[in-house]
């Protein structure tokens, strides 16, 4: 391990509640691939967004063309949207062989006496605003696929295709970090498991994604209504966020219950 990569594995100890545990070399693995999971989705996400913004302001820039333009603009568009998704879906895998390989090098495992569920890995509210959160997506590209323009109901088809891609793809990681082997060799990093557990899988319906989409797709081609609700569904959805994280227990209260529990 290096010394920043042991500094970072310590200012999450001390961050989750655990100072006095010690930095074990499977900790510092697990968490640096963590980092570089996150990094690569907030890389490709901003990159999505970059592709989009810059292929909306091509498209106003001439607006003598703006209509013959727009199939390529949207083509472009889900194209951007498609590569969002499996490159999630592709960093997810990354991540979980990662966790695999540190397992397998270990001389002896530990395990929980019962497996963490859904209820206690996720937790009933932050489901809650998920599910809520692809709801209002759904609703969002039901809207644009009522608008008789061509382009902006195609881009509402693909908008409720990569909104329902999401949805599917959060459900998949959500059911490998349900079932997925316990990584651990002592108390401290059966906590430690539960605690990333939990925060992947927070980070895995976390709403970024979905708030992105709409952006990213029929935004700005809509009428104005539709543009003031996908905005009102951003400010909304933070607000919710903000209250969600500030009325529900952190990670380490969580893997702290589940521990008890057992």
């Amino acid at each position: 391990m290096t010394t920043a990569e042991e500094r970072a594995a310590r200012a999450w100890l001390v961050g989750n509640g655990l100072p006095d545990a010690p930095v074990s070399e499977l900790l510092v693995a697990r968490l640096a691939a963590r980092r570089r999971a996150r990094l690569a989705d907030h890389v490709v996400l901003a990159a999505v967004i970059i592709v989009a913004a810059g292929a909306h302001a091509a498209n106003f820039s001439a607006p003598a063309r703006s209509s013959p333009d727009r199939p390529v603009l949207l083509m472009v568009l889900g194209a951007a949207a498609a590569g969002l998704l499996v490159s999630r879906l592709l960093i997810a895998r990354w991540l979980a062989a990662a966790d695999r390989r540190a397992g397998a090098a270990l001389p002896r495992r530990a395990a929980h006496a019962v497996k963490p569920g859904w209820r206690v890995v996720l937790g009933l509210p932050h489901a809650v605003f998920g599910l809520a959160t692809l709801g209002v997506a759904v609703v969002l590209a039901l809207g644009a696929m009522t608008v008789e323009e061509p382009t902006v109901w195609q881009g509402g088809v693909i908008l409720l295709v990569a909104v329902l891609g999401v949805g599917v793809g959060s459900a998949v990681q959500l059911r490998q970090l349900l079932t997925r082997p316990v990584v651990a060799e002592d108390e401290v990093s059966l906590t430690a498991d539960v605690i990333m557990r939990v925060e992947d899988a927070r980070e895995a319906t976390a709403p970024a994604v979905l708030w992105s989409l709409p952006v990213v797709l029929p935004f700005g081609l809509a009428p104005a209504w539709w543009n003031a609700a996908a905005v009102a569904a951003v400010v909304l959805g933070v607000a919710a966020l903000v209250l969600l994280h500030a009325r529900t227990p952190g990670s380490l209260a969580t893997a702290r219950q589940a521990m008890i529990v057992q």
